[in-house]
């Protein structure tokens, strides 16, 4: 039976990453999108292509909707339910950045309102009910079922920009979670990790491509590049093939050497 992992915005991006990388290592996917159809069905359709090269038969099934929503977290987790009975690995991916950057003096209680219900209440009760049914399965299965919850932040979570507040909160937010949901869960034999990406080349970022060429080749970076999703992607892989076996609450940055402190 394949382990089964539940990615949140997934039809793009980092979470198509992914995706992507988990189906090469032989899981049946769950992918979470929340409008671009076509997006979800090519990314589905490339993740069974994918999955040749494990030489495994996999499903990837797609779920959407809005999991700002609670009856749409509750459709996602009932879904996996129904149509595996089981769930290894949720990776929180879904994100957005602010329809418009304002001014810390101008962030509007509309858009802080719409960030937080995204970026860090959706993750943070779609984890609650994910944590507790794979409490209940780690009753009912053998020692080798080894669940584990993965939540993408950013390197936002502690880097201040003060034109775009309300993502920075998110993100910090979603570092707390972490934490907590680590503390809570390490009895109950799940692991709960943090990836932080820095730069990534994604549709989110393409609207200040020129900006941070410049600034990467300025030396904003250790590693003179952008990230691209399958450097973030192969953190997960790491994670899932249960290559961190005696760790949890971790932050695993991703972002170049950006997190470094240099003179």
């Amino acid at each position: 039976m394949n382990q089964v992992a539940l990615i949140t915005g997934a039809s793009r991006g980092i979470g198509r990453g992914i995706a992507l990388q988990l189906a090469r290592l032989g899981f049946d996917l769950v992918l979470n999108y929340r409008s671009n159809t076509e997006a979800a069905r090519a990314t589905a359709a490339d993740c069974l292509e994918a999955a040749r090269s494990c030489e495994k038969k996999i499903r990837a099934e797609l779920i959407a909707g809005d999991i700002s929503e609670s009856a749409i977290r509750a459709e996602a987790v009932s879904f996996v339910k129904e149509t595996f009975s089981r769930l290894d690995l949720l990776v929180n991916n879904a994100g957005i950045a602010p329809r418009e950057r304002l001014d810390l003096l101008s962030t509007t209680e509309q858009s802080f309102d719409e960030l937080l219900a995204i970026n860090l209440k959706a993750p943070f009760f779609l984890t609650q009910a994910v944590a507790n049914w794979m409490i209940e399965q780690r009753k009912s299965r053998d020692a080798a079922f080894r669940p584990k919850i993965v939540t993408i932040s950013s390197i936002s979570a502690y880097t201040a920009s003060i034109n775009r507040g309300d993502y920075c909160v998110s993100k910090a937010g979603l570092s707390m979670m972490t934490a907590l949901f680590a503390s809570r869960l390490a009895a109950e034999g799940i692991q709960v990790f943090e990836i932080r990406p820095g730069i990534i080349a994604t549709d989110m970022t393409a609207g200040v491509k020129g900006k941070y060429d410049q600034l990467i080749a300025d030396g904003l970076t250790p590693i003179p590049r952008w990230g691209e999703p399958d450097d973030v992607a192969k953190a997960v892989a790491a994670i899932a093939q249960d290559l961190l076996p005696f760790s949890t609450g971790e932050v695993i940055n991703v972002d170049g050497g950006f997190h470094l402190r240099r003179l």
